[in-house]
């Protein structure tokens, strides 16, 4: 059956502008990074994707190693667009990245020109486009100047093949560095891609502040800290869970008891305002409107549609902060 998207799919979601840039992303985003690789049931993936656009979730972030097997979360995205939203193109913003392996030799990895315009144009053949609305480089590279780097970036702008340039995983002096040479390079850097959730608040020491003040956007992944934030493990590790499959990126050792007391007491909290502990969580990181987007990834529909409806209740009491910052700072929860 022919994908036919709703029509009052701009209603509910709330849009937020990417710094001072002229570009908007919707509140919450859909990241391709789990679920949507050659792996996984392809309807499903469609399905997901039909049930964002519904919700007015217009961003769909990748990355070229998305998988697995790597490149193919990109391949799935090329497939669903040609069948599905081809002609909802410019409705859409897409999103890409390159910066870890993907393929042997010197010119697989990290930063350089080479790696970054290659990698690129893999990218845009694998989804069957001509352009994506954003390029971030994904990691900062220790070896390659970051001049080159940049360069690289403002060459992606000027060939047509990216309207806008990111980064991600940068700490705040590399970042304010990217800034600085883009700026001059006459490319700005519009966004940042980092990693942020109420367990995990590195960004708010500096790296925010550079990027208030430089007019920089930011998307953060993993708000919901692979699941850890939701219901998944209020009772404890389910036998389906990432952590119950030790997970390169969630193992069960990161569910301390400490853990599972923080989520139990602001699962409290979120129960009083009358939303689940994700809803609460993805509100909390979108507080004070220095997040342009929170980052969702998702394994069915539902999930999606019940992260969208956090942003039913975005305000937050002072009383309310005050208890949820008692609970994340402290050792103990009584």
């Amino acid at each position: 059956m022919a994908y036919i998207p709703a029509d009052h799919r701009y209603e509910g979601m709330k849009y937020n502008r990417v710094g001072r840039s002229g570009l908007k992303l919707p509140a919450i985003s859909l990241g391709l990074w789990h679920n949507f690789g050659g792996i996984n049931p392809a309807e499903n993936s469609r399905e997901m994707i039909h049930k964002a656009f519904d919700l007015g979730i217009t961003h769909f972030d990748l990355a070229n190693n998305y998988g697995p097997p790597a490149g193919s979360a990109e391949e799935t995205f090329g497939k669903i667009l040609a069948q599905d939203l081809k002609s909802y193109r410019d409705e859409l913003v897409i999103s890409t990245k390159a910066g870890y392996y993907m393929w042997p030799g010197p010119y697989g990895d990290w930063g350089s020109r080479k790696y970054l315009i290659s990698s690129l144009d893999q990218s845009l053949k694998r989804m069957g486009v001509d352009y994506v609305d954003i390029f971030y480089h994904h990691r900062f590279d220790p070896e390659t100047p970051l001049e080159e780097t940049m360069a690289a970036l403002d060459h992606i702008v000027r060939s047509g093949k990216a309207l806008y340039v990111g980064v991600s995983n940068y700490k705040a002096e590399q970042t304010a560095e990217a800034i600085r040479i883009l700026e001059q390079l006459g490319t700005p850097l519009i966004i940042h891609q980092p990693r942020y959730s109420m367990l995990d608040r590195w960004i708010e020491n500096g790296l925010q502040d550079v990027l208030e003040e430089n007019g920089v956007g930011s998307i953060a992944f993993c708000p919901l800290e692979q699941g850890v934030l939701t219901n998944k493990y209020l009772k404890g590790i389910p036998a389906d869970s990432r952590a119950a499959s030790s997970s390169v990126f969630l193992t069960k050792d990161k569910i301390t008891p400490e853990v599972l007391r923080k989520i139990h007491a602001l699962n409290q909290i979120a129960a009083s305002r009358g939303q689940s502990l994700a809803q609460l969580a993805l509100a909390w990181v979108l507080r004070n409107g220095k997040v342009t987007s929170a980052l969702i990834g998702a394994s069915r529909a539902s999930q999606i549609e019940e992260n969208v409806a956090a942003l039913n209740q975005l305000e937050f009491s002072q009383e309310e902060l005050d208890r949820i910052e008692n609970i994340l700072k402290t050792d103990h929860i009584e």
